[in-house]
């Protein structure tokens, strides 16, 4: 019985790093899924973990198994900073994250289009996010040859670029010659400025 006490009382640091681990996991595959999924993970998926968390860890304290408590307690915190650092960083994590797994699918079909005639650069949808009421962003993977959008990345500019007819709000480099492309809010590769 002295034995099975012993065990209880041991600090469990492992515990703290598969629900890190987990929480990062289960971020990332929201953020490769879908760019609103986030959303969901804040308003739904996190609150309720944190409160059957928080449930289990009173348990355990009430139980009087107060190392195993506060290894708990310090789980919850952990995936609290993971998550919250995670969200924060988004906006960098998924367009590179969907480059890695999906790169080979978005080269192939950007490159099957024909070279534009009017100077534009060969594109191909591939996020969107946002909606009712405060509007659409849309990002395009973008071939451009010559690296020419490398200096809006640089100079971390919006508006107007060079090979692209809408307004721009960000440019990412994806690798040599290929890159993101965020247009501004409720504008559309091949109908841009068509809704004033």
């Amino acid at each position: 019985m002295n034995e099975k006490s012993a065990q209880r009382e041991v600090f469990n640091w492992r515990l703290s790093m598969y629900v890190v681990g987990c929480a990062a996991v289960l971020l990332l595959l929201s953020f490769v899924i879908d760019a609103d999924a986030d959303i969901l993970y804040v308003f739904l998926l996190g609150p309720i973990f944190c409160l059957v968390w928080l449930v289990l860890t009173l348990a355990y304290a009430i139980g009087r198994d107060f190392r195993r408590s506060l290894s708990m307690l310090l789980a919850l915190t952990l995936f609290l900073l993971v998550s919250v650092a995670l969200i924060k960083n988004e906006g960098a994590i998924r367009p590179r994250l969907r480059w890695l797994l999906f790169s080979l699918q978005f080269k192939t079909q950007v490159l099957a289009h024909t070279l534009p005639v009017n100077g534009e650069l060969k594109h191909v949808e591939w996020d969107g996010w946002g909606g009712t009421p405060e509007g659409d962003w849309t990002a395009y993977v973008v071939f451009d040859p010559t690296d020419s959008l490398s200096t809006a990345v640089k100079s971390d500019s919006s508006g107007k670029v060079r090979g692209i007819p809408c307004k721009v709000d960000v440019v990412r480099s994806l690798e040599s010659h290929w890159y993101s492309v965020t247009l501004s809010m409720n504008e559309w590769w091949d109908r841009c400025g068509a809704d004033r």
